[in-house]
């Protein structure tokens, strides 16, 4: 594993975090097609956020609240109450399971253009390169990574392709939760100083999408704002360089895959992996008015 204060190998981090930009998409999708929905449930999940917070929980098991919130971090854990343990009694993680791969590939086949663009060899090129860098991950305080990892790779290409962006993504997002602890960033912190940046959700989806109340979210802004990380303006030069050592940070704890892949083969994963992501986005898969530049 690469050190965070003394790396054996200087990995490239621009490549690095590229490599994360290219590929997550084909992961995170799924959070916003109405394919999850409709399959989650189907199985017995209620419409709205239980779906999101089972169907990414469940292959930890039947966890409770306290577990999500800790491995999802930014999210209220009255929201996250609300649904868990709920979800469990309504659905098995088996079927919660199934029913997030049927999602996956449904939507993935849709917006990339039907069962033969989804049979392109691009596809599976990619989902082997994913693969193979996901050799080299270990579990070791990633849990929910961990749980995904626990799970068996798919027969076909392009639900590999999907799994390995999973695993990819969670053990990314990870090692993250690792630098926004020892940054010293509560969950609400670290969402406020995030959408401060301009980048990811806007501060108003961010808040009620999150779960977060007004007067929490003034709170949170409040203490970042006693700590001299945010102002009226937005952040600080202090919080901008806090969240810039945050990003570096998580960029060397996620270095590993591309590392052993090298930088050629993870030129060619940002390739494809921009490539098909822009597909996701052209066909409408994130909804408009939500994120920052989008």
């Amino acid at each position: 594993m690469v050190s965070v204060d003394e790396p054996t190998v200087t990995p490239d981090l621009k490549q690095v975090a590229r490599a994360h930009r290219a590929v997550e998409p084909l992961h995170n999708h799924v959070y916003f097609v109405p394919e999850t929905e409709r399959e989650l449930t189907a199985v017995g999940l209620r419409p709205g956020r239980m779906c999101y917070f089972a169907g990414r929980a469940a292959p930890m098991g039947p966890v409770g609240p306290g577990v999500v919130t800790a491995t999802f971090y930014n999210f209220s854990p009255n929201l996250i109450g609300r649904h868990i343990p709920r979800a469990w009694t309504l659905a098995s993680t088996e079927a919660i399971l199934a029913g997030r791969f049927a999602a996956a590939r449904a939507s993935l086949t849709r917006l990339l253009g039907g069962a033969e663009a989804v049979s392109a060899p691009e596809i599976g090129e990619l989902a082997e390169l994913l693969r193979e860098a996901c050799t080299v991950l270990t579990p070791e305080g990633r849990t929910l990574y961990a749980g995904h990892a626990d799970l068996p790779w798919p027969d076909e290409p392009l639900l590999q392709m999907w799994h390995g962006a999973s695993l990819l993504r969670e053990y990314r997002g990870d090692g993250h939760l690792t630098a926004l602890v020892r940054a010293d960033l509560s969950g609400l912190e670290a969402l406020i100083s995030h959408t401060a940046t301009g980048r990811g959700f806007l501060p108003e989806v961010a808040r009620v999408g999150r779960g977060w109340s007004e007067e929490e979210w003034a709170a949170g802004r409040a203490g970042l704002a006693e700590r001299g990380l945010l102002d009226d303006a937005g952040l600080t030069e202090a919080g901008r360089e806090l969240r810039e050592r945050i990003e570096a940070e998580t960029d060397v704890l996620s270095a590993d895959p591309w590392l052993y892949l090298g930088a050629e083969r993870t030129s060619r994963v940002i390739e494809l992996g921009k490539a098909l992501s822009a597909r996701l986005v052209a066909g409408g898969a994130y909804p408009e008015n939500t994120f920052s530049g989008r």
